[in-house]
């Protein structure tokens, strides 16, 4: 026990990495990053971004009225069908 993978046959790693191979890792990721936020904004849009931004901040002491519920009496009975079903199927998250 304790000595997995330390024999002769794997030997650790050599450190012979090109410095250019770890800088273009490091682009590669930050490109990722860039077009998987720039593909959500494309998609989704910023509505929910600005809503969030432009909502106002409560404090300890401030009560936030909820917001009103708009949805029709239908509406409602297929959301909660939805979510039943979802849950039984085991997709809730």
């Amino acid at each position: 026990m304790g000595h997995a993978c330390t024999h002769d046959e794997y030997p650790g790693p050599n450190g012979n990495e090109h410095p250019v191979v770890a800088v273009l890792a490091i682009i590669a990721i930050i490109a990722a990053i860039v077009l998987i936020g720039w593909v959500r904004l494309e998609v989704h849009g910023t509505d929910d971004i600005e809503a969030a931004l432009t909502e106002p901040v409560a404090d300890g002491d401030v009560v936030v009225a909820p917001k009103p519920d708009l949805k029709g009496d239908e509406e409602r009975e297929v959301e909660a069908a939805v979510t039943s079903s979802r849950f039984a199927t085991g997709f809730g998250h």
